[in-house]
């Protein structure tokens, strides 16, 4: 099993997300996620609504760490340069 397809999968079925980017080292993952519904929630909602659908992976251990970033799509348009490599 490909484990950024599954993260993937989780993710998109639990979210609706515009955009979403996994990159994973060993078990060490990070998530770069974009979504409206993220307008009115705060940080911490934003971080258990990633966590939510991969909490059996985690349990597991098989996602041993998890860097998650959250944008809404405005916020994504202004810091997608900062962020992402060219």
């Amino acid at each position: 099993m490909d484990l950024n397809n599954e993260v993937e999968r989780l993710l998109r079925q639990a979210l609706p997300l515009d955009e979403l980017y996994i990159k994973s080292e060993g078990s060490h993952f990070e998530v770069i996620a974009v979504s409206a519904d993220f307008t009115d929630m705060s940080r911490l909602k934003r971080q258990q609504a990633i966590n939510g659908p991969l909490m059996e992976l985690i349990a597991q251990n098989t996602i041993h760490a998890l860097t998650v970033k959250t944008f809404t799509p405005e916020q994504w348009v202004r810091e997608r340069k900062f962020i992402m490599p060219s």
